[in-house]
């Protein structure tokens, strides 16, 4: 089965969600053109880290930018995800990545787990708690967001939960590019899977965003992979190498848990 993703990797204007989704309207408008199943959006796109003015902007997953977002999918006729400041409760937010199908219907939500420090997620932000699949028309996948990929421990239970893709946005910065691509193929190869990521170029601050958005097929090969300018790129992934790459190295029934859980010698 194939499916073709596009990537909008774009130049995230800090709080200034109107300009920002334009840009997502034209991005979205584009890959439907090019035929795409689904379009991946960055981390936080309609706003950037404005998290000091999260009040301003965010809103319960079906309002506001989240219903815009809804609109988009169900307009050009294809899936789209990206994250966006979420309302958990009064005075609480998130950072929460919403799957769209094209019909504009909400299947699946993810808040952020691991909230980063060097961003100042952790005093503005309310973390997430579990882990969420979305079962759609090209099999399992499976949600995280930028600074969850430094924890494998997300993608290992994605892939024994039999997922075959895991989308990732993200507002990754240099100096870490290496760290970026590094860790995006590694997951890929250990747990076999497609890695779909999507990373923010510009600058906000002091900060500048690598982009380098890209797909990885299960075999760790770049399907697609992008430089650190604004650009919409496209790929298309063929989900049987998941199942084939699963049974010639099979990695996940030669697993044993019980020698992990157990106790380590020399301690």
């Amino acid at each position: 089965m194939k499916l073709k993703v596009s990537l909008g990797q774009m130049d995230v204007k800090l709080g200034q969600p109107e300009k920002n989704l334009a840009t997502v309207e034209s991005m979205t408008a584009e890959a439907a053109e090019r035929g795409s199943d689904l379009i991946l959006f960055p981390e936080l796109w309609s706003t950037g880290y404005d998290l000091e003015n999260a009040s301003q902007y965010a809103t319960a997953i079906d309002q506001g930018i989240f219903a815009n977002t809804a609109d988009l999918a169900r307009k050009n006729g294809l899936s789209i995800l990206g994250s966006c400041l979420s309302l958990k409760e009064e005075g609480q937010f998130g950072n929460t990545a919403v799957y769209f199908d094209d019909k504009g219907r909400q299947l699946g939500a993810y808040t952020k787990i691991h909230l980063f420090r060097l961003m100042a997620e952790d005093q503005y932000l309310s973390p997430g708690g579990q882990l969420t699949v979305v079962d759609t028309a090209w099999g399992r996948l499976g949600l995280a967001i930028c600074y969850d990929l430094r924890f494998p421990e997300i993608f290992r239970a994605y892939a024994l939960a039999g997922a075959k893709i895991v989308l990732l946005p993200a507002q990754w910065p240099y100096p870490r590019l290496l760290h970026w691509q590094t860790l995006l193929r590694a997951r890929a190869i250990e747990n076999q899977m497609v890695i779909i990521a999507c990373n923010r170029v510009g600058v906000t601050g002091d900060t500048t965003f690598c982009g380098h958005s890209t797909i990885i097929d299960p075999w760790g090969e770049i399907i697609v992979e992008g430089d650190d300018s604004p650009d919409l790129l496209t790929g298309t992934v063929d989900l049987d190498r998941v199942d084939e790459v699963r049974v010639k190295i099979p990695i996940l029934s030669d697993r044993r848990p019980d020698a992990y859980a157990g106790k380590i010698q020399g301690l």
